[in-house]
């Protein structure tokens, strides 16, 4: 009898880590469920991943805040076969360009909203059911800003240092029911995101290498090389991938340093991080 193709479920996988990591799948012939809001990048992810030699490349156009909408998607994928792997990487960025005091409320709201709320939004729905047949892995994409707060993005910081907590958490509770949970805290990604943020920083949690960034970029990697890391970190059921791996004990060293001494090392180098286009729909 022959062996049933992996699952995947992932969101934001029209570009960056979301689709480079549906490809790295694809390889291998997963049966993969795309998810993201772009329908015309969606589809073509999906098609890159049928020639690729993926089993299924299934797309939903889904916005992550819409709890009902994806607790849907969810739970219908799994009732069509079983989801081995969800994958909670959907995501945007904001920060505070130079001189900017205060965060635009809207825009933070919007922020919190995709990078908390759009990760219980995708992830609840299939805990019941993996935790229920024993069997399943759960991978959240967390962010080295998530592990020591950096002064230029205050409220992304806080966003995904939530997120790595709620991983932590999920982790021990349901590790019992035979489910895992992997967090994945990549450091500088070449990424469509990143492409749009300027940041003259060593600490920043993203940059671009593009033509556009103007700053000091340690360890910088291709979305494909993140993708292997990452698929090579759930294979091997780490709880933690975090990559490049000095730079996240690093990141952890200075969460043990006196606050004024960090501080006052980051106040040093500018930083210019756009915020995000999105905005609270009130």
């Amino acid at each position: 009898m022959a062996e049933r193709a992996v699952r995947i479920l992932i969101t934001g996988a029209s570009s960056g880590i979301g689709r480079a990591l549906a490809l790295a799948y694809a390889r291998e012939g997963a049966s993969l469920i795309l998810l993201g809001r772009d329908e015309a990048r969606l589809e073509a992810a999906a098609r890159d991943c049928l020639a690729a030699g993926a089993e299924a490349a299934e797309t939903r156009l889904a916005d992550v805040r819409d709890r009902e909408t994806m607790a849907r998607i969810v739970q219908s994928a799994d009732e069509k076969g079983p989801i081995d792997i969800v994958v909670a990487n959907a995501g945007v960025s904001t920060g505070l360009s130079s001189g900017q005091l205060l965060e635009t409320p809207e825009a933070v709201r919007a922020m919190l909203k995709i990078n908390v709320e759009g990760v219980f939004n995708t992830i609840e729905p299939a805990i019941q059911p993996m935790c229920a047949r024993k069997s399943g892995r759960i991978a959240i994409v967390g962010s080295m800003a998530g592990v020591r707060a950096l002064p230029h993005s205050p409220a992304y910081c806080a966003a995904k240092a939530c997120v790595h907590m709620w991983a932590d958490s999920l982790r021990a509770q349901i590790a019992a029911h035979g489910v895992h949970v992997a967090l994945i805290v990549p450091g500088y990604v070449k990424t469509p995101m990143s492409a749009r943020t300027i940041v003259k920083t060593p600490f920043s949690a993203k940059a671009t290498a593009t033509a556009r960034a103007k700053s000091w970029q340690p360890g910088a990697i291709s979305d494909e090389e993140a993708a292997v890391i990452i698929k090579k970190g759930l294979e091997r059921r780490r709880d933690v991938i975090a990559f490049p791996r000095y730079m996240y004990w690093a990141m952890r060293l200075f969460s043990f340093l006196p606050a004024a001494l960090v501080d006052g090392v980051m106040r040093r180098f500018p930083a210019d991080v756009p915020e995000t286009s999105e905005r609270e729909i009130s």
